[in-house]
């Protein structure tokens, strides 16, 4: 170890002893971080079989060789399938039904030579006779588009590398809008246009985003008559539209971007339709004539819910589709464009999710959802919006002996210390359920305003099988109760994430759902972040946390502009270039409020190749805390060498990482078997 690093900032010294672990080609830093990962097999050698056994079930319970239900996408179906023994799915569409298949993508055969394999931004051009894609092959989210022609199966030749994945097809069907991301911050903040069998070198700038706070976006619209260019970051955007018969064109500006403001665009008929949150705290619908976009233009069409969420829309011919949030759950409305006909499709459990899915054709009646809870498997329907009936078109199998009645779900609410009603998704085997409780582990994430849904999970089941019971702690920070419940968990208010977890935690040891000494942790990335708060305010709650990926040095990343995400995320975190939030983040990052006491067991994860969270967090955090922790208990850390945030990409090698958490979770709470 090298001697610790000075940090200083506001006058303030901080000394870092692992700092050092930053670098990442330094060859000492791969040999400490192989290290670990060997102490970790040493250490878990003992529950080997049961991780194999574990992967065998989560294995054996997943229809290996399937099919996903084709959409309709201009004259073809498009889906997805599986086959038994490889890593990747493979993209293929029809022309009918009946119709001879076509394979569009064998992601296996692209994945050769590479640890790592994603795609992204998958888009047919306007003739569908094209297909654009781009390629990761480390997980760092930095890609190479790639051209498909699909009438002879061949590779073009043009490449495009450096790309996000953001993806949009002109219709001229020979130009393509894509972004670029910066090369240091990874920061997507070029638009070009490329056109087809021209070299890459030579592409169009579009639009460059000055601002190191945004990032940028471009895709199409439904109707493909526009292009859309959006610039964005936590809470403000601002949009750009440019019709898609015309790719030379100069975009124009739909709204000059006002901080605090965020909206999003949708077109149908002479209109633009805006999901904005001027003047309406959990957004309102309105909607601008093409010809003037310019607020004094705007009208109403669904008004502002104090009490409901509007998180999106889908519009159809004679339709609009309306994703809402009430309660922390998930509802679809349905409206005809006049308004004076509207109902919800209604659902029974206490918590489920449901959303809109593949829904291309403008002229239908039909639109396409999917459902799940934590009791049922994804679900994929078609509902008809004039008769109102559903036809469920494929439930995702479950194999073996498992029988979703055997399992119960409740919707609970703990209570905060500010007096805050925080939801508690909980699901659990009804004849497994022990008076005294349960071991129990507590999922939450509570930042972006992204909601923590009760998703189904095959894999769980080797929990819930073995006694388990698993709860999903809906804190704030993220928007499951309407966009207030993330105001409330960002920013100088941060802290309320944290307690509202310990609440929660509290709430299932009071109520015997989960028995004393029993309870464990789950979190990844900005959930990894509220754990680590987590265990320095109230270490003794939990028995073991599984983190993955987690942000846990706060401070450093966020005064560091270099890095990924750092400056378009000062709006969640704070900037600690400003001494009052320098302080608020200071109070709270896990990694600088370590002090010696005893902590859980830990099962600590990363990637070498994670562009967001950067591996040395979670590795400098293990590190530290060996250096503080005063109990005997196991603090292991695994890094993926060939992988990025997500993990592995394969998915045998994704069951086998589920596996160890698993392992980890069972053998602590002394289950063997």
């Amino acid at each position: 170890m090298t001697n610790p690093t000075r940090l200083e900032a506001h006058g303030h010294v901080r000394l870092d002893p692992f700092y050092w672990l930053r670098e990442r080609d330094n060859p000492e830093v791969h040999k400490y971080l192989r290290a670990e990962n060997a102490y970790l097999e040493a250490v878990l050698a003992h529950t080997r079989p049961l991780q194999e056994r574990l992967f065998e079930e989560i294995k054996a319970r997943i229809q290996q060789t399937d099919t996903s239900v084709p959409y309709r996408h201009g004259p073809f179906l498009y889906y997805t399938r599986t086959e038994d023994g490889r890593e990747y799915p493979i993209h293929c569409r029809r022309a009918a039904p009946e119709a001879a298949e076509q394979v569009l993508l064998d992601l296996n055969e692209l994945a050769r030579g590479h640890d790592y394999f994603a795609v992204s931004g998958r888009v047919p051009s306007p003739r569908h006779d094209l297909l654009a894609f781009a390629a990761d092959t480390r997980g760092d989210r930095v890609h190479t588009i790639r051209f498909k022609d699909l009438a002879s199966g061949a590779m073009l030749s043009d490449e495009i590398p450096g790309a996000s994945g953001s993806l949009a097809w002109a219709n001229d069907n020979r130009t393509l809008f894509y972004t670029v991301v910066h090369p240091t911050t990874l920061r997507s903040y070029r638009v070009y246009r490329h056109t087809l069998g021209t070299d890459p070198a030579t592409d169009v700038l579009v639009y460059e985003e000055p601002d190191p706070e945004f990032a940028l976006g471009v895709w199409k619209t439904k109707t493909e008559a526009y292009l859309l260019i959006a610039s964005h970051q936590s809470v403000t955007t601002e949009y750009r539209f440019l019709p898609a018969d015309d790719p030379t064109g100069e975009p124009r500006l739909f709204l000059p971007r006002r901080r605090g403001h965020e909206y999003e665009v949708e077109h149908f008929g002479s209109d633009f339709y805006v999901r904005t949150n001027d003047e309406a705290v959990n957004f309102r619908l309105m909607r601008a004539p093409v010809t003037d976009t310019t607020r004094e233009r705007w009208e109403e069409v669904i008004p502002h819910q104090p009490e409901v969420l509007l998180e999106g829309i889908e519009v159809f011919r004679d339709h609009l589709v309306v994703a809402e949030r009430h309660r922390g759950l998930r509802r679809l409305l349905i409206r005809t464009w006049s308004g004076r006909d509207e109902h919800y499709v209604t659902f029974d459990e206490p918590a489920y999710v449901a959303w809109a899915a593949e829904n291309f054709d403008l002229d239908t009646t039909v639109v396409r959802f999917r459902y799940a809870s934590l009791t049922t498997p994804t679900s994929v329907f078609d509902y008809d919006m004039v008769a109102r009936t559903r036809t469920l078109l494929k439930r995702d199998e479950v194999l073996g002996d498992f029988d979703p009645e055997r399992y119960r779900t409740e919707r609970l609410y703990a209570t905060a210390p500010d007096g805050v009603e925080v939801p508690i998704s909980l699901v659990y085997r009804k004849d497994l359920r022990k008076p005294g409780g349960n071991p129990l582990l507590l999922y939450a994430y509570g930042a972006y305003g992204i909601s923590a849904d009760p998703f189904f999970n095959s894999a769980r089941l080797s929990l819930l099988d073995r006694g388990f019971a698993y709860g999903i702690a809906h804190v704030r920070g993220g928007e499951d109760l309407g966009r207030p419940w993330y105001d409330d968990g960002r920013l100088l208010k941060k802290r309320n994430s944290f307690t509202d977890y310990i609440a929660c935690a509290e709430h299932l040891l009071r109520e015997r759902y989960a028995a004393p000494g029993e309870l464990f942790g789950l979190g990844a990335s900005a959930g990894g972040l509220l754990l680590g708060a987590v265990l320095n305010l109230r270490p003794e709650v939990l028995r073991g946390v599984v983190a993955h990926v987690p942000f846990v040095d706060v401070l450093t990343t966020m005064l560091d502009e270099t890095l990924p995400l750092t400056t378009s995320e000062y709006d969640e975190w704070g900037d600690p270039r400003r001494p009052e939030f320098y302080q608020y983040i200071r109070s709270y990052s896990p990694y600088d409020n370590l002090a010696p006491r005893p902590y859980p067991h830990l099962l600590v994860t990363t990637g070498l190749y994670d562009s967001q969270v950067q591996y040395w967090e979670p590795a400098k955090w293990v590190a530290r805390l060996r250096s503080v922790q005063t109990a005997e208990r196991r603090l292991l850390l695994k890094t993926n060498m060939v992988a990025g945030h997500l993990g592995a990409s394969g998915r045998y090698r994704a069951y086998r990482e589920i596996a160890l958490d698993y392992a980890f979770l069972l053998d602590l709470a002394g289950i063997t078997a």
